[in-house]
Protein backbone atom coordinates (compact mmCIF):
# COMPACT_ATOMS: atom_id res chain seq x y z
CA UNK A 1 0.00 0.00 0.00
CA UNK A 2 1.26 3.35 -0.94
CA UNK A 3 1.41 6.39 0.67
CA UNK A 4 -1.70 7.90 -1.11
CA UNK A 5 -3.65 4.91 -0.12
CA UNK A 6 -3.09 4.94 3.82
CA UNK A 7 -2.86 8.85 3.80
CA UNK A 8 -6.26 8.27 2.78
CA UNK A 9 -7.28 5.62 4.79
CA UNK A 10 -6.32 7.55 7.28
CA UNK A 11 -9.08 10.34 7.91
CA UNK A 12 -11.87 7.76 7.22
CA UNK A 13 -14.50 7.68 9.70
CA UNK A 14 -17.37 5.50 8.26
CA UNK A 15 -16.37 2.31 9.77
CA UNK A 16 -17.04 3.82 13.43
CA UNK A 17 -19.65 6.92 12.27
CA UNK A 18 -22.19 5.16 10.85
CA UNK A 19 -23.67 3.91 13.97
CA UNK A 20 -25.01 7.63 13.25
CA UNK A 21 -27.03 7.44 10.30
CA UNK A 22 -30.15 7.58 11.24
CA UNK A 23 -29.99 10.82 13.37
CA UNK A 24 -28.34 12.21 10.36
CA UNK A 25 -31.15 11.31 8.34
CA UNK A 26 -34.13 12.58 11.14
CA UNK A 27 -31.34 15.80 11.26
CA UNK A 28 -31.61 16.18 7.49
CA UNK A 29 -35.11 15.58 7.36
CA UNK A 30 -36.01 17.94 10.01
CA UNK A 31 -33.67 20.77 8.11
CA UNK A 32 -35.04 20.33 4.45
CA UNK A 33 -38.63 20.92 6.15
CA UNK A 34 -37.19 24.19 8.14
CA UNK A 35 -35.67 25.05 4.51
CA UNK A 36 -38.88 24.80 3.03
CA UNK A 37 -40.79 26.26 5.81
CA UNK A 38 -38.88 29.64 5.55
CA UNK A 39 -38.89 29.70 1.41
CA UNK A 40 -35.35 28.97 1.07
CA UNK A 41 -35.50 26.17 -1.07
CA UNK A 42 -39.01 24.91 -2.98
CA UNK A 43 -41.73 22.71 -1.39
CA UNK A 44 -41.19 20.07 -4.26
CA UNK A 45 -37.06 20.05 -3.83
CA UNK A 46 -37.99 19.49 0.13
CA UNK A 47 -40.41 16.61 -0.65
CA UNK A 48 -37.68 15.35 -2.65
CA UNK A 49 -35.04 15.47 0.00
CA UNK A 50 -37.64 13.67 2.44
CA UNK A 51 -38.18 10.70 0.26
CA UNK A 52 -35.14 10.65 -1.06
CA UNK A 53 -33.88 10.14 3.00
CA UNK A 54 -36.94 7.67 4.24
CA UNK A 55 -35.33 5.50 0.77
CA UNK A 56 -31.90 5.57 2.47
CA UNK A 57 -32.62 4.90 5.69
CA UNK A 58 -34.54 1.92 4.60
CA UNK A 59 -31.65 0.70 2.78
CA UNK A 60 -29.53 0.87 5.47
CA UNK A 61 -31.85 -1.11 7.64
CA UNK A 62 -32.09 -3.51 5.08
CA UNK A 63 -28.62 -3.76 4.68
CA UNK A 64 -28.68 -3.03 1.17
CA UNK A 65 -26.77 0.62 1.14
CA UNK A 66 -23.91 0.67 -1.12
CA UNK A 67 -21.19 1.73 1.59
CA UNK A 68 -18.29 3.72 -0.15
CA UNK A 69 -15.62 4.19 2.08
CA UNK A 70 -14.13 6.60 -0.38
CA UNK A 71 -16.54 8.98 0.09
CA UNK A 72 -15.31 9.32 4.17
CA UNK A 73 -17.58 9.14 6.63
CA UNK A 74 -21.97 8.70 7.15
CA UNK A 75 -22.64 12.46 6.46
CA UNK A 76 -20.81 12.12 2.82
CA UNK A 77 -22.28 8.76 1.94
CA UNK A 78 -25.85 9.52 2.49
CA UNK A 79 -25.23 12.75 0.68
CA UNK A 80 -23.81 11.76 -2.13
CA UNK A 81 -26.47 8.77 -2.41
CA UNK A 82 -28.79 10.96 -1.88
CA UNK A 83 -27.61 13.03 -5.22
CA UNK A 84 -27.92 9.40 -6.97
CA UNK A 85 -31.37 9.33 -6.16
CA UNK A 86 -33.19 12.20 -6.54
CA UNK A 87 -30.51 14.50 -9.14
CA UNK A 88 -30.35 17.80 -8.05
CA UNK A 89 -33.07 19.03 -5.35
CA UNK A 90 -30.30 16.91 -2.92
CA UNK A 91 -27.55 19.54 -3.74
CA UNK A 92 -29.68 22.07 -1.64
CA UNK A 93 -29.82 20.11 0.93
CA UNK A 94 -26.87 21.33 2.71
CA UNK A 95 -27.99 25.24 2.19
CA UNK A 96 -27.72 27.00 5.51
CA UNK A 97 -25.99 24.41 7.50
CA UNK A 98 -22.01 23.24 7.75
CA UNK A 99 -20.52 19.89 8.63
CA UNK A 100 -19.70 21.33 11.91
CA UNK A 101 -23.11 22.22 13.56
CA UNK A 102 -24.46 18.89 11.61
CA UNK A 103 -21.60 16.87 13.23
CA UNK A 104 -22.94 18.42 16.46
CA UNK A 105 -26.61 17.54 16.01
CA UNK A 106 -26.15 14.16 15.16
CA UNK A 107 -23.95 13.62 18.36
CA UNK A 108 -26.11 15.10 20.54
CA UNK A 109 -29.39 13.22 19.33
CA UNK A 110 -27.43 10.08 19.45
CA UNK A 111 -26.47 11.30 23.41
CA UNK A 112 -30.18 11.52 24.08
CA UNK A 113 -31.03 8.51 22.59
CA UNK A 114 -28.03 6.37 24.34
CA UNK A 115 -28.76 7.94 27.74
CA UNK A 116 -32.08 6.92 27.93
CA UNK A 117 -31.40 3.19 26.93
CA UNK A 118 -28.66 3.34 29.61
CA UNK A 119 -31.12 4.94 32.36
CA UNK A 120 -33.12 2.18 31.38
CA UNK A 121 -30.66 -0.25 31.83
CA UNK A 122 -29.93 1.04 35.47
CA UNK A 123 -33.62 0.99 36.60
CA UNK A 124 -33.78 -2.58 35.49
CA UNK A 125 -30.72 -3.47 37.64
CA UNK A 126 -31.72 -1.39 40.60
CA UNK A 127 -35.27 -3.45 40.39
CA UNK A 128 -32.98 -6.64 40.85
CA UNK A 129 -31.26 -4.91 43.59
CA UNK A 130 -34.43 -4.20 45.30
CA UNK A 131 -36.40 -7.83 44.62
CA UNK A 132 -33.33 -8.97 45.81
CA UNK A 133 -33.45 -7.41 49.03
CA UNK A 134 -37.12 -8.05 49.44
CA UNK A 135 -36.82 -11.69 48.86
CA UNK A 136 -34.44 -11.75 52.22
CA UNK A 137 -34.93 -9.08 54.75
CA UNK A 138 -34.34 -11.69 57.30
CA UNK A 139 -30.97 -12.62 56.17
CA UNK A 140 -28.16 -11.81 58.89
CA UNK A 141 -24.72 -11.42 57.16
CA UNK A 142 -21.10 -9.86 58.46
CA UNK A 143 -20.45 -6.29 57.91
CA UNK A 144 -16.82 -5.57 56.72
CA UNK A 145 -14.32 -3.00 57.30
CA UNK A 146 -10.49 -3.16 55.52
CA UNK A 147 -12.54 -6.72 54.45
CA UNK A 148 -12.41 -7.85 58.59
CA UNK A 149 -15.69 -8.71 60.15
CA UNK A 150 -16.80 -5.64 61.88
CA UNK A 151 -20.81 -6.12 62.62
CA UNK A 152 -23.56 -7.70 61.85
CA UNK A 153 -26.23 -6.07 58.93
CA UNK A 154 -28.46 -7.21 56.94
CA UNK A 155 -28.26 -8.57 53.81
CA UNK A 156 -31.03 -6.62 52.18
CA UNK A 157 -29.43 -3.74 54.12
CA UNK A 158 -26.17 -4.59 51.74
CA UNK A 159 -28.04 -4.64 48.90
CA UNK A 160 -29.54 -1.47 49.01
CA UNK A 161 -26.53 0.44 49.82
CA UNK A 162 -25.75 -0.79 45.57
CA UNK A 163 -29.13 0.87 44.69
CA UNK A 164 -28.34 4.13 46.81
CA UNK A 165 -25.11 3.83 44.43
CA UNK A 166 -26.84 3.53 40.88
CA UNK A 167 -29.41 5.99 42.12
CA UNK A 168 -26.57 8.33 42.16
CA UNK A 169 -25.52 7.21 38.69
CA UNK A 170 -29.18 7.43 37.72
CA UNK A 171 -29.18 11.57 38.85
CA UNK A 172 -25.87 12.02 36.82
CA UNK A 173 -27.21 10.42 33.54
CA UNK A 174 -30.14 11.95 33.97
CA UNK A 175 -28.11 15.71 34.53
CA UNK A 176 -26.17 14.37 31.28
CA UNK A 177 -29.28 14.07 29.12
CA UNK A 178 -30.35 17.82 30.41
CA UNK A 179 -27.01 19.19 28.70
CA UNK A 180 -27.21 17.16 25.62
CA UNK A 181 -30.53 18.17 25.01
CA UNK A 182 -29.89 21.30 23.29
CA UNK A 183 -30.05 21.49 19.67
CA UNK A 184 -27.07 23.14 17.71
CA UNK A 185 -28.43 23.97 14.39
CA UNK A 186 -27.74 27.19 12.71
CA UNK A 187 -24.97 28.08 14.00
CA UNK A 188 -23.00 27.16 10.55
CA UNK A 189 -19.29 26.56 10.82
CA UNK A 190 -18.64 28.83 13.43
CA UNK A 191 -20.52 32.51 13.05
CA UNK A 192 -23.81 31.71 12.17
CA UNK A 193 -25.37 32.02 8.81
CA UNK A 194 -27.00 35.01 6.79
CA UNK A 195 -30.53 32.89 5.95
CA UNK A 196 -33.94 33.36 7.74
CA UNK A 197 -33.66 30.01 9.47
CA UNK A 198 -36.84 29.16 11.98
CA UNK A 199 -34.31 27.17 14.96
CA UNK A 200 -37.07 26.85 17.15
CA UNK A 201 -39.02 24.89 13.99
CA UNK A 202 -36.07 22.44 13.71
CA UNK A 203 -35.72 22.16 18.13
CA UNK A 204 -39.28 21.25 17.84
CA UNK A 205 -39.24 18.70 14.99
CA UNK A 206 -36.22 16.83 16.72
CA UNK A 207 -37.78 17.07 20.32
CA UNK A 208 -34.82 19.11 21.86
CA UNK A 209 -35.46 21.55 25.07
CA UNK A 210 -33.98 24.43 23.48
CA UNK A 211 -31.69 26.24 21.04
CA UNK A 212 -28.00 26.68 21.35
CA UNK A 213 -26.87 30.12 22.62
CA UNK A 214 -23.69 31.06 21.02
CA UNK A 215 -22.49 29.37 17.72
CA UNK A 216 -18.84 28.93 18.78
CA UNK A 217 -19.59 26.77 21.53
CA UNK A 218 -22.22 25.10 20.00
CA UNK A 219 -19.58 23.77 17.15
CA UNK A 220 -16.54 22.82 18.98
CA UNK A 221 -18.93 21.85 22.63
CA UNK A 222 -18.18 18.14 23.28
CA UNK A 223 -18.82 18.68 26.99
CA UNK A 224 -21.96 16.67 27.01
CA UNK A 225 -20.22 13.64 25.90
CA UNK A 226 -17.78 14.13 28.99
CA UNK A 227 -20.93 14.08 31.27
CA UNK A 228 -22.02 10.70 29.60
CA UNK A 229 -18.44 9.21 29.78
CA UNK A 230 -17.85 10.64 33.49
CA UNK A 231 -20.88 9.19 34.83
CA UNK A 232 -20.59 5.92 32.92
CA UNK A 233 -17.32 5.65 35.02
CA UNK A 234 -18.31 6.12 37.98
CA UNK A 235 -21.46 3.61 37.26
CA UNK A 236 -18.58 1.06 36.05
CA UNK A 237 -16.58 1.61 39.36
CA UNK A 238 -19.55 0.80 41.23
CA UNK A 239 -19.90 -2.21 39.31
CA UNK A 240 -16.22 -3.09 39.68
CA UNK A 241 -16.70 -2.53 43.44
CA UNK A 242 -19.83 -4.87 43.46
CA UNK A 243 -18.73 -7.50 40.93
CA UNK A 244 -15.46 -8.16 43.16
CA UNK A 245 -17.66 -8.90 46.04
CA UNK A 246 -19.82 -11.18 44.13
CA UNK A 247 -16.41 -12.72 43.27
CA UNK A 248 -14.90 -13.43 47.01
CA UNK A 249 -18.60 -14.23 48.41
CA UNK A 250 -18.95 -16.90 45.53
CA UNK A 251 -15.47 -18.50 46.60
CA UNK A 252 -15.17 -21.31 49.08
CA UNK A 253 -13.56 -19.40 51.73
CA UNK A 254 -16.92 -17.24 51.85
CA UNK A 255 -19.60 -19.62 50.17
CA UNK A 256 -22.03 -16.81 50.91
CA UNK A 257 -23.37 -16.86 47.15
CA UNK A 258 -23.47 -19.69 44.25
CA UNK A 259 -24.03 -17.66 40.38
CA UNK A 260 -25.86 -18.81 38.21
CA UNK A 261 -24.64 -21.64 35.79
CA UNK A 262 -25.64 -19.31 33.08
CA UNK A 263 -22.99 -16.71 34.42
CA UNK A 264 -19.90 -18.79 35.21
CA UNK A 265 -17.60 -21.04 33.32
CA UNK A 266 -15.67 -24.37 33.77
CA UNK A 267 -11.47 -24.55 33.46
CA UNK A 268 -10.01 -26.18 30.18
CA UNK A 269 -7.64 -28.74 33.02
CA UNK A 270 -9.71 -28.17 36.13
CA UNK A 271 -13.49 -30.14 36.46
CA UNK A 272 -14.43 -28.84 39.47
CA UNK A 273 -13.89 -25.20 38.95
CA UNK A 274 -16.86 -22.65 38.50
CA UNK A 275 -14.91 -19.47 37.73
CA UNK A 276 -17.28 -16.18 37.77
CA UNK A 277 -15.96 -15.18 34.71
CA UNK A 278 -18.89 -12.44 33.96
CA UNK A 279 -18.50 -10.80 36.84
CA UNK A 280 -14.65 -10.76 36.68
CA UNK A 281 -14.98 -9.56 32.90
CA UNK A 282 -17.06 -6.71 34.15
CA UNK A 283 -14.74 -5.68 37.22
CA UNK A 284 -12.17 -5.68 34.13
CA UNK A 285 -14.26 -3.46 31.83
CA UNK A 286 -14.05 -0.67 34.32
CA UNK A 287 -10.31 -0.14 33.19
CA UNK A 288 -11.74 0.76 29.40
CA UNK A 289 -14.44 2.84 30.35
CA UNK A 290 -12.14 4.75 32.23
CA UNK A 291 -9.45 5.31 29.43
CA UNK A 292 -12.17 6.06 27.31
CA UNK A 293 -13.10 9.59 29.82
CA UNK A 294 -9.39 10.42 29.85
CA UNK A 295 -8.80 9.63 26.31
CA UNK A 296 -11.50 12.45 25.11
CA UNK A 297 -10.51 14.71 28.20
CA UNK A 298 -6.82 14.70 26.79
CA UNK A 299 -7.92 15.24 23.07
CA UNK A 300 -10.42 18.48 24.10
CA UNK A 301 -7.56 19.76 26.62
CA UNK A 302 -5.67 21.55 23.96
CA UNK A 303 -8.17 23.08 21.39
CA UNK A 304 -8.59 26.50 20.46
CA UNK A 305 -11.91 27.61 19.34
CA UNK A 306 -13.84 26.05 17.24
CA UNK A 307 -13.84 22.99 15.55
CA UNK A 308 -10.65 21.47 14.81
CA UNK A 309 -10.07 17.87 13.26
CA UNK A 310 -9.19 16.15 16.08
CA UNK A 311 -13.07 16.30 17.41
CA UNK A 312 -13.28 13.43 14.68
CA UNK A 313 -11.01 11.46 17.46
CA UNK A 314 -14.18 12.30 19.98
CA UNK A 315 -16.52 9.28 18.89
CA UNK A 316 -14.84 5.52 18.55
CA UNK A 317 -14.22 5.43 22.47
CA UNK A 318 -17.73 7.03 23.24
CA UNK A 319 -18.93 4.40 21.18
CA UNK A 320 -16.80 1.99 23.21
CA UNK A 321 -18.74 2.94 26.39
CA UNK A 322 -21.65 2.84 24.80
CA UNK A 323 -21.17 -0.93 23.85
CA UNK A 324 -19.80 -1.85 27.52
CA UNK A 325 -21.60 -0.30 30.16
CA UNK A 326 -25.19 -0.85 29.00
CA UNK A 327 -24.82 -4.71 28.07
CA UNK A 328 -22.72 -5.38 31.55
CA UNK A 329 -25.89 -3.33 33.04
CA UNK A 330 -28.40 -5.91 31.60
CA UNK A 331 -26.08 -8.58 32.77
CA UNK A 332 -25.96 -7.90 36.35
CA UNK A 333 -29.36 -7.41 36.52
CA UNK A 334 -30.26 -10.98 35.30
CA UNK A 335 -27.24 -12.36 37.17
CA UNK A 336 -28.91 -11.14 40.47
CA UNK A 337 -31.97 -12.41 39.84
CA UNK A 338 -30.87 -16.17 39.21
CA UNK A 339 -28.42 -15.73 42.07
CA UNK A 340 -29.25 -17.94 45.18
CA UNK A 341 -27.69 -17.38 49.53
CA UNK A 342 -26.01 -19.70 51.50
CA UNK A 343 -28.01 -18.36 54.15
CA UNK A 344 -26.61 -20.75 57.20
CA UNK A 345 -22.83 -19.66 56.16
CA UNK A 346 -24.15 -16.26 55.75
CA UNK A 347 -25.09 -16.41 59.70
CA UNK A 348 -22.60 -18.85 60.70
CA UNK A 349 -20.37 -15.60 59.55
CA UNK A 350 -22.25 -12.99 61.01
CA UNK A 351 -21.64 -14.57 64.31
CA UNK A 352 -18.14 -15.11 64.13
CA UNK A 353 -14.66 -13.21 64.43
CA UNK A 354 -16.52 -11.05 67.56
CA UNK A 355 -19.01 -8.82 65.46
CA UNK A 356 -20.77 -8.19 68.53
CA UNK A 357 -17.85 -6.58 70.02
CA UNK A 358 -18.91 -3.07 69.40
CA UNK A 359 -22.70 -3.94 70.71
CA UNK A 360 -20.95 -5.21 74.23
CA UNK A 361 -18.84 -2.24 74.49
CA UNK A 362 -22.50 -0.14 73.72
CA UNK A 363 -24.22 -2.43 76.78
CA UNK A 364 -21.10 -1.46 79.43
CA UNK A 365 -21.74 2.40 78.35
CA UNK A 366 -25.71 2.00 78.94
CA UNK A 367 -24.44 0.64 82.57
CA UNK A 368 -22.25 3.69 83.40
CA UNK A 369 -18.72 3.12 81.90
CA UNK A 370 -17.08 5.69 79.73
CA UNK A 371 -16.92 4.61 75.95
CA UNK A 372 -12.95 4.26 76.12
CA UNK A 373 -13.15 2.30 79.23
CA UNK A 374 -15.83 0.03 77.92
CA UNK A 375 -13.50 -0.17 74.52
CA UNK A 376 -10.58 -1.40 76.65
CA UNK A 377 -12.23 -4.05 78.07
CA UNK A 378 -13.81 -5.74 75.05
CA UNK A 379 -10.69 -5.20 73.36
CA UNK A 380 -9.24 -7.12 75.74
CA UNK A 381 -11.83 -9.34 76.48
CA UNK A 382 -11.64 -10.18 72.58
CA UNK A 383 -7.93 -11.28 72.95
CA UNK A 384 -8.40 -13.47 75.39
CA UNK A 385 -11.96 -15.16 73.61
CA UNK A 386 -9.06 -15.45 70.27
CA UNK A 387 -6.67 -17.14 72.11
CA UNK A 388 -9.15 -19.90 73.52
CA UNK A 389 -10.75 -20.37 70.14
CA UNK A 390 -14.52 -18.99 71.46
CA UNK A 391 -17.16 -16.92 70.82
CA UNK A 392 -18.92 -14.40 72.75
CA UNK A 393 -22.43 -16.42 72.84
CA UNK A 394 -20.20 -18.86 74.57
CA UNK A 395 -19.30 -17.02 77.66
CA UNK A 396 -21.38 -17.44 80.66
CA UNK A 397 -22.58 -14.42 82.69
CA UNK A 398 -19.47 -15.29 85.74
CA UNK A 399 -16.85 -14.61 82.82
CA UNK A 400 -18.34 -11.73 81.90
CA UNK A 401 -18.19 -10.28 85.24
CA UNK A 402 -15.05 -11.29 85.68
CA UNK A 403 -14.11 -8.71 82.67
CA UNK A 404 -16.15 -6.05 84.53
CA UNK A 405 -18.85 -5.80 87.34
CA UNK A 406 -21.03 -3.86 85.12
CA UNK A 407 -21.78 -6.96 83.16
CA UNK A 408 -25.47 -8.13 84.30
CA UNK A 409 -27.67 -11.31 83.01
CA UNK A 410 -29.31 -8.82 79.81
CA UNK A 411 -25.88 -9.11 78.68
CA UNK A 412 -26.68 -12.68 77.46
CA UNK A 413 -29.61 -11.66 75.36
CA UNK A 414 -27.14 -9.80 72.92
CA UNK A 415 -26.93 -11.44 69.48
CA UNK A 416 -26.45 -10.98 65.72
CA UNK A 417 -30.59 -10.27 65.86
CA UNK A 418 -30.44 -8.05 68.61
CA UNK A 419 -27.93 -6.30 67.31
CA UNK A 420 -29.61 -5.70 63.98
CA UNK A 421 -32.63 -4.61 65.51
CA UNK A 422 -30.91 -2.26 67.90
CA UNK A 423 -29.59 -0.27 64.77
CA UNK A 424 -33.74 0.85 64.62
CA UNK A 425 -32.66 4.59 62.95
CA UNK A 426 -33.28 5.69 60.00
CA UNK A 427 -30.12 4.19 57.85
CA UNK A 428 -29.88 1.97 59.60
CA UNK A 429 -29.86 -1.64 59.51
CA UNK A 430 -32.68 -2.70 61.34
CA UNK A 431 -35.37 -5.20 60.58
CA UNK A 432 -37.62 -2.14 60.95
CA UNK A 433 -35.64 0.75 58.96
CA UNK A 434 -34.67 -1.92 56.04
CA UNK A 435 -38.67 -2.90 55.89
CA UNK A 436 -39.08 1.17 55.34
CA UNK A 437 -36.29 1.44 53.15
CA UNK A 438 -37.48 -1.50 50.86
CA UNK A 439 -40.94 0.05 50.53
CA UNK A 440 -39.07 3.68 49.68
CA UNK A 441 -37.16 2.25 46.95
CA UNK A 442 -39.86 0.46 45.76
CA UNK A 443 -41.76 3.79 45.40
CA UNK A 444 -38.72 5.65 44.17
CA UNK A 445 -38.80 2.58 41.02
CA UNK A 446 -42.23 2.93 39.99
CA UNK A 447 -42.15 7.06 40.01
CA UNK A 448 -38.80 7.06 38.31
CA UNK A 449 -37.97 9.61 36.37
CA UNK A 450 -36.59 8.74 32.83
CA UNK A 451 -35.09 11.36 30.94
Amino acid sequence: MGLKEVSSDYTVSLHYDRRLYRQDIEGSIAHARMLAKQEIIEHADASAIVDGLSRIREDIESNEFPWRPEHEDIHMNIELRLHELIGEPALKLHTARSRNDQVALDMRMYMKEIISETLNALHGLRRSLVQLADDNTEVVMPGYTHLQRAQPVLFAHHMLAYFEMFGRDQLRFQQAYERADVMPLGSGALAGLPYPLDREFVRRELGFAQISDNSMDAVSDRDFMLDFLSAASICAMHISRFAEELVLWSTDEFDFVRLSDDYTTGSSIMPQKRNPDFAEIARGKTGRVYGNLFGLLTTLKGLPLTYNRDLQEDKEGLFDTVDTLIPTLTIFADMLSKMSLNKTRLLDAAQGSYVLATDIADYLVSQGVPFREAHRIVSALSQDLAAQGRQFHELTLEEYKKSSPFFDADVLKITVESSVSARNVPGGTSFESVSGAIIAAKAQLEGKNRA
